[in-house]
């Protein structure tokens, strides 16, 4: 048992204070947050250097409730459950102080955020941003720290810590949220939106309802989530980048989506990748969520890779274009198509590749294929099947998480050894 946390109050101000709707990026999390019931907390434990002082950490602290104006964020909601975003110009928020006495620290700091992750957050009354140090005599030898995804975006969190580090103090680039959301409201992006929902209307009103066929047994615990390492996934991808000049990501999701196809027996297969929207003007380096979920269709079935690579291609140029859109309006877009069919379309079948900068340069150390599961659980739930590109040291790391009642593990293994021999033979 660890004493109560001490607590220093720190104060900040910041540009850019208003009120206004939630950008698209925003809506796109907030419909998750209240899917999953949870923050979505993204951050963990670091490391600190000998000698770190508290006033150095405060600094810190300030420094991102400053700069960032979604860290300075709250939402207010109407009756029927609509957010605004609220921006504050100055406010104040609490550093906790941890003693972690005999224990080992870095657990301590573990713990911690692991607490954190199983509190719920008041997106009303609370900063989203819950920051502490560990200290061990009188020794601060651990942060931790977590913000919602409702900030940022692993891309934003990349831009982030790169400009703490360097305590970076040009001003902020590119529309933040509020004017974000501004010109999602105007002329231009009432266009783009509805381009949007008449790009998906075309494939939700063709493709077959349903994307996986539902296992004859349901797995208990039904949630799964595993990881895959393939060296020799990440070298043939590599090889066909060089070859056909398509980017890595657009090689696995080919090869995903032909692998899916031959396993499920659904064709053509519809995917749905995580779109990080950085390529459009302004955004590239904005720290707050901009990535969202896009839509696209791919006849894959009976296709030698080569084939299948380029269709792939062509599709997601598409997809990726109309990733852009009001997560709302695309719901009800939805519904009603599902009204009109008389079945509901699924969708649960996703792609994301979080790869960083520089994510094709790490060295690949030939070695064995291998699939372990991490975990298994009955909450919280995962959608039917999820599956993210990862950086890993010196192979290429897929984790998927996938609902047993839509899409068994045993399928999953299937699934992940067809991506393999499709693009490494």
């Amino acid at each position: 048992m660890h004493a109560a946390p001490d607590r220093i109050s720190v104060g900040f101000q910041g540009d850019g204070a208003g009120e206004g709707p939630l950008s698209w990026g925003q809506l796109e999390n907030w419909s998750a947050i209240v899917k999953q019931g949870t923050w979505i907390p993204l951050g963990g434990v670091k490391a600190l250097a000998e000698g770190t002082t508290v006033d150095e950490v405060v600094a810190e602290l300030r420094y991102l409730m400053t700069r960032y104006e979604p860290m300075r964020t709250r939402l207010r909601f109407a009756a029927d459950g609509t957010p605004t975003q609220v921006v504050h110009a100055a406010g104040e928020i609490d550093l906790q102080i941890v003693d972690a006495g005999a224990a080992d620290p870095a657990r301590v700091a573990e713990e911690l955020c692991e607490a954190w992750s199983g509190k719920q957050l008041d997106f009303a009354t609370e900063w989203p941003l819950r920051m502490a140090v560990v200290r061990q005599g009188e020794r601060l030898s651990h942060m931790a720290v977590l913000v919602s995804h409702l900030v940022t975006d692993a891309a934003g969190a990349m831009t982030m810590l790169a400009e703490v580090a360097e305590r970076t103090s040009t001003p902020v680039p590119g529309p933040q949220p509020l004017a974000q959301a501004q010109w999602q409201a105007s002329p231009a992006g009432q266009r783009h939106d509805a381009a949007a929902r008449r790009y998906w209307e075309g494939i939700l009103q063709t493709v077959a309802p349903e994307r996986f066929p539902r296992p004859a047994a349901v797995e208990s615990p039904r949630y799964w989530h595993g990881e895959f390492t393939s060296p020799a996934l990440g070298l043939a991808a590599r090889r066909w980048a060089a070859e056909t000049g398509a980017d890595t990501t657009t090689v696995l999701l080919a090869a995903y989506a032909g692998a899916l196809t031959r396993v499920t027996g659904v064709d053509p297969v519809v995917i749905r990748p995580i779109v990080s929207n950085r390529f459009r003007p302004g955004l590239a380096g904005v720290v707050c969520t901009l990535a969202q979920a896009g839509l696209l269709s791919v006849p894959a079935a009976g296709l030698r890779f080569p084939e299948l690579l380029e269709r792939t291609r062509r599709v997601t140029m598409a997809a990726y274009k109309y990733a852009y859109f009001h997560h709302t309006q695309m719901e009800r877009l939805r519904d009603r198509v599902n009204a009109e069919r008389g079945v509901e379309i699924e969708l649960g079948c996703y792609f994301n590749d979080r790869r960083g900068p520089g994510r094709d340069e790490a060295p690949i150390e030939p070695g064995e294929s291998a699939l372990r599961w991490v975990a298994a659980q009955d909450a919280p739930s995962f959608e039917p099947l999820f599956v993210h590109v990862d950086d890993a040291p010196g192979t290429l790391r897929l984790s998927l998480y996938l609902d047993a009642a839509h899409f068994s593990p045993a399928a999953a293994e299937e699934l992940m050894a067809g991506m393999e021999r499709l693009v490494a033979g």
